[in-house]
């Protein structure tokens, strides 16, 4: 498809792959397998997570033992974190991708979609909000799929789609599977745009951000954007102020990957799919807990490229309180390991291309197996009274993280004219401190899914329409 061009017809014909088709295709290479064994293929794909799981965190812990046993582990982790460390200096230092500003030709149809459930405290604002975009007339529409509400969410969107024309309401019956994934799955045949944006019931967002995040689209290789997700209620405590500076850095890693040609990741809240990209790719999967990472990676396989814009962002509210914050983040764990679980055969093969490849690799040794690896790890090095071995990593992870923090947060604050430098370092030392629950996060939920993965079923965040 030329770079700035879309279909001539906005309306979905319902052709989309299903996901089984894409993973079959991208698993076999003959192409006279049987649409049954394309279906198994799938089953076993997604079923096997466990014994994959334990498999992983024997090899991880036995490795981290016999490195502590072999007169040349210590050498092979400064190999290794020197490898780590080049890796870390093109990132630190790439400059960040430039988009275009403005759409050549016709603005593209756009879709937005919301999944609610129970959302009494935020629908009246989130309509209100994504319904008062600037936008061709016409050329954009707001869907809420409510999934089966119990509270007075069905009566207040009801009230709203007499008020504004661009919503439309499909209630999903309490026989309905799938969570978010097949909440989305179900009106996609229903949408018209050639873009498809994904909030989440407590999002907000600027005016003019359907005209800053489409002109990206005109590059052909673009399959989908993600926007850096802000907290709105940033000041309420130690944990939302974290979770602002989480965010910060988060995002900044995502365009220094992407601008050395690495991995860029969806955030599920903020998120634009090309149509023809999620068509190729089957969807949304219904067997994930995390159905953002896992349409990254298929997106990756596919040969799409995800880019991430820190503006303009999507605020959300994040959780006040530690617990609250561990359940959330488990299932965010839980759900990125998954994905490499679900499609290593695929990432191995090396379908994405080789600094796709490499970047994610990067990312599942840093963010997974170092933490895992840190239990045996800390109990060889008390047994044996040396220091742990695997030290100069962690601290090379930990010296990242925290550099990573400090140009986040500045960079959160571009449309200030001056930076105070004092403030951003007590906010990154803020932060640095709040990000060390991920070590007992991964390293948990990497465990844990060697016995007893989560169940696929509807997991939503508490909201209560706390402002910015």
């Amino acid at each position: 498809m030329p770079a700035n061009s879309w279909p001539e017809h906005d309306s979905y014909n319902g052709t989309s792959d299903p996901l089984n088709s894409l993973l079959s295709d991208l698993s076999v290479e003959d192409e006279s397998v049987e649409e049954a064994n394309a279906v198994s293929l799938l089953s076993s794909r997604f079923q096997r997570r466990r014994p994959k799981a334990a498999l992983v965190l024997t090899i991880v812990w036995s490795g981290t033992i016999a490195l502590h046993l072999v007169s040349w582990g210590s050498i092979f982790i400064l190999g290794l974190t020197t490898i780590l460390g080049i890796h870390a200096f093109r990132i630190i230092f790439a400059r960040p991708r430039h988009h275009a500003k403005e759409i050549q030709g016709d603005l593209p149809c756009v879709s937005v979609l919301v999944a609610a459930k129970n959302e009494e405290a935020v629908i009246g604002r989130l309509v209100k909000n994504l319904c008062s975009l600037e936008y061709a007339n016409g050329e954009y529409e707001v869907w809420i799929i409510d999934d089966n509400s119990t509270d007075s969410t069905p009566q207040l969107l009801a009230q709203l789609k007499q008020e504004y024309k661009q919503l439309k309401v499909l209630r999903r019956s309490a026989e309905a599977t799938g969570g978010k994934s097949g909440a989305l799955n179900q009106v996609l045949p229903m949408t018209k745009g050639d873009i498809i944006a994904v909030f989440d019931a407590d999002a907000q967002v600027d005016p003019d951000l359907l005209l800053q995040v489409v002109p990206v689209f005109q590059k052909e290789q673009v399959g989908a954007i993600q926007v850096r997700k802000a907290i709105a209620n940033a000041k309420e405590n130690f944990w939302t102020k974290g979770q602002m500076a989480e965010m910060a850095v988060d995002t900044w890693f995502q365009q220094q990957r992407t601008a050395i040609g690495g991995l860029g990741e969806l955030r599920g809240n903020g998120q634009f799919v090309r149509r023809q990209a999620l068509d190729s790719c089957g969807g949304w999967n219904e067997e994930t807990i995390t159905d953002d990472l896992d349409l990254t990676i298929r997106l990756n396989l596919d040969k799409w490229d995800i880019e991430c814009m820190f503006y303009p962002p999507v605020q959300e509210e994040g959780v006040t309180n530690a617990i609250a914050l561990w359940h959330q983040r488990n299932r965010w764990a839980e759900g990125g390991y998954q994905r490499y679980l679900d499609y290593w055969d695929l990432i191995l093969k090396n379908r994405m291309g080789t600094r796709k490849t490499v970047d994610l690799l990067i990312f599942l040794l840093i963010m997974y197996i170092l933490p895992t690896a840190a239990v045996p790890d800390l109990l060889m090095s008390i047994i044996r009274h040396r220091p742990p071995i695997l030290a100069p990593v962690t601290g090379l992870s930990v010296t990242m993280s925290f550099v990573g923090m400090f140009a986040g947060l500045q960079r959160t604050r571009q449309d200030q004219k001056t930076s105070n430098y004092f403030v951003l370092l007590l906010q990154t030392i803020r932060g640095s401190i709040y990000m060390l629950h991920w070590l007992v996060v991964m390293s948990s939920a990497t465990a844990r899914m060697s016995v007893r993965p989560k169940r696929l079923k509807w997991v939503k965040t508490v909201h209560t329409g706390a402002e910015h």
